[in-house]
């Protein structure tokens, strides 16, 4: 049975559009399968490499950025954005890799911190080229209704999962895994673990980036401050990811479920729609102490906790 969880979970997926769901929830539903997408992306960097980014939306920006000029320079749909920005971000990657990379720890993740609001700032500045603070519209709207957006979203997630499990599965996991755990000891196992690092960046980088080029056909608008933002990309991405499980298949999804609902919800209640950032810290707190290795992580010993609960109540 857990074998198939991964197919029975993407039909029961595949069937919501069908179910009569309203546009608001499947809006909400394309939201969680993208952080889920961004959620994924940074764990296989962060999570089995151990390489901690907090500049993830860097790479997010640059698939936004480069569905967007696609439109507004070359006169292309925005999805001619998501096979292209294979190349571009994969390019970023690696360029950005040779600089990050030489660095670990907290230096590397203020690094990583660095290079988004670096990528922020110059696209604020390029107006010529990115349309500065005033951001790129897309005008030409590909579909209307929301249910084709779900079903993109729904197979880039899909082949996301399948492609971080493959890896983690493969002998190429067991070397992000042996790099995270003591990377000079992996060193002296004669594994090139620049050459490994930057293999896991360039693909954590090139499928946030594809999140990023959905992003633009999808919401059909972008600017510096919401491609490459710090704290709504970037920390985000990180705390759904912990409060989901690090180094969990599943952990991105839940993290990303539990953390676009609890926005929604806070953002519709009078009073509180700005304080969702300081509930999602509360929520942190509570998962860090609680349950460290996140809700997949900890499953068990969240069962364990919600059935002494019942046994006491």
């Amino acid at each position: 049975m857990k074998k198939y969880l991964p197919l029975i979970i993407l039909a029961l997926l595949a069937v919501l559009p069908l179910t009569g769901l309203s546009t608001y929830m499947l809006h909400i539903m394309i939201l969680v399968i993208m952080w889920s997408v961004i959620g994924m992306s940074w764990n296989l960097l962060g999570g089995y490499c151990g390489q901690v980014s907090f500049g993830h939306a860097a790479y997010f920006g640059v698939g936004a950025y480069t569905a967007g000029i696609l439109y507004t320079k070359f006169d292309l749909s925005t999805w001619w954005g998501i096979p292209l920005c294979i190349i571009v971000v994969a390019l970023f990657s690696v360029v950005l890799g040779y600089i990050v990379l030489r660095l670990r720890g907290p230096f590397f993740a203020l690094a990583t911190l660095a290079s988004g609001e670096v990528m922020r700032i110059t696209a604020e500045n390029w107006v010529d080229f990115t349309g500065g603070t005033m951001g790129i519209l897309i005008q030409k709207r590909t579909w209307v209704d929301k249910t084709w957006y779900f079903y993109i979203i729904l197979l880039i997630a899909a082949v996301t999962f399948f492609l971080v499990k493959k890896l983690i599965e493969s002998k190429l996991g067991y070397y992000f895994v042996a790099i995270r755990e003591d990377q000079d000891a992996a060193e002296s196992l004669g594994i090139n673990t620049t050459l490994y690092k930057t293999v896991a960046l360039c693909i954590s980088g090139v499928m946030t980036g594809i999140a990023g080029a959905f992003y633009t056909s999808y919401m059909g608008y972008i600017d510096p401050h919401v491609a490459f933002a710090l704290h709504d990309i970037s920390i985000i991405t990180i705390m759904i990811v912990m409060v989901g499980g690090v180094a969990t298949f599943w952990g991105p999804f839940v993290g990303a479920l539990i953390m676009v609902l609890l926005a929604e919800f806070i953002r519709s209640m009078p009073g509180l729609g700005t304080a969702y950032q300081t509930f999602f810290g509360i929520l942190l707190i509570v998962i860090i102490i609680f349950l460290p290795n996140g809700i997949v992580g900890d499953y068990k010993k969240l069962k364990r906790l919600v059935g002494l609960g019942r046994a006491t109540s």
